[in-house]
């Protein structure tokens, strides 16, 4: 069936076109049974909503800006077709900004997307924003923020996490039942919350173990190849070098693999090497690449759910909240068991 609408809806259903209408949006005012009638239905005729028409309705946009550090990284790819799957089937459009790692480009993003009128934001802070005032300052003019995997607990906002914590205590309880002690940790900006979180991680699973935290095993950094290669040359030259790599992205495994290889380091004979991320090419690399996996499609999915529920405010009295996704240890060749 072409062109649904909202009438056609109400029509079969025998109901009126506000009630739809509400139901749709989720509203508190329509009980559930009437809800899912109306979903049910509206997803079998394939009915999507009109953003301009919904926009010149309601006074509103019915666009979502998002900002990311990077499109073409693998992990902020899926979750922007979460986040767009989501603001589909509600009837808006998502405008995508990337940051490019740059606080100053992700203050104009966010000055881009006010000039756009969006009704509410989802941003991944890049990897040089420690000051939020700019995310402060919008919050304050009543446009709702949502931010997802890097964090800030200097604004009051609803928050969609990895359990970062918990991936890096995995990842690294994985490399000590392997074998190792020597664990190096390769980590981005100390300023980052997932750098805090996965570090705090890594911490708590050498100290279940009673494996002595050594300082000097942790490098902090940038996600290129030219930043990691330095960090792993200077810890190959350490008096008792590191037999196991953690890397708190899967672009910093990369490089650290690149180095490895190119000093004739033999993974995981010699060093075992792990991940954070998946990406989609990991369990191509040759040794196969051990990661722990966040789930990004879903991450994207609850933030916009998130963004939309704080727009509409279907329920009086919306409080901001941090909702942690569970992530997966998945084990490969790069972390073999050694003799």
């Amino acid at each position: 069936m072409d062109n649904v609408t909202i009438k056609d809806i109400a029509r079969a259903l025998n109901l009126s076109t506000s009630t739809v209408s509400r139901a749709l949006r989720g509203s508190y005012e329509i009980n559930p049974e009437t809800k899912r009638l109306v979903m049910e239905y509206a997803e079998r005729l394939n009915y999507r909503p009109n953003p301009i028409a919904l926009s010149l309705r309601e006074n509103r946009s019915r666009a979502i800006g998002v900002i990311v550090p990077q499109i073409a990284n693998y992990f902020f790819s899926q979750a922007i077709n979460g986040i767009e799957a989501i603001a589909y089937n509600r009837g808006y459009h998502v405008i995508i900004f990337q940051s490019h790692e740059s606080f100053e480009r992700e203050v104009t993003n966010v000055e881009q997307s006010m000039a756009r009128k969006v009704d509410g934001l989802l941003i991944s802070l890049s990897s040089q924003t420690s000051d939020v005032s700019h995310l402060r300052n919008i919050q304050q003019r009543g446009v709702p923020i949502v931010m997802f995997d890097r964090i800030s607990d200097e604004i009051e906002t609803t928050r969609v996490v990895a359990d970062n914590f918990s991936g890096a205590f995995v990842a690294t309880e994985h490399l000590i039942n392997t074998g190792r002690r020597r664990i190096a940790h390769i980590t981005t900006q100390p300023w980052m919350s997932i750098t805090q979180e996965r570090l705090a991680g890594y911490k708590a699973a050498l100290a279940q173990y009673g494996v002595p935290f050594d300082e000097e095993l942790v490098r902090y950094g940038g996600f290129s190849r030219e930043e990691v290669q330095p960090v792993v040359e200077d810890l190959l030259t350490l008096p008792n070098p590191p037999d196991a790599y953690f890397a708190a992205g899967d672009r910093l495994a990369l490089g650290c693999l690149s180095v490895l290889r190119q000093r004739h380091i033999s993974v995981p004979d010699q060093a075992s090497l792990i991940g954070f991320t998946n990406l989609n090419v990991a369990d191509m690399l040759s040794p196969a690449l051990s990661t722990v996996v966040q789930p990004a499609q879903e991450i994207g999915q609850t933030a916009a759910e998130c963004l939309i529920e704080l727009i509409e405010r279907k329920q009086k009295g919306v409080e901001f909240k941090t909702v942690k996704l569970p992530t997966q240890l998945i084990i490969r060749e790069s972390t073999e068991l050694i003799s």
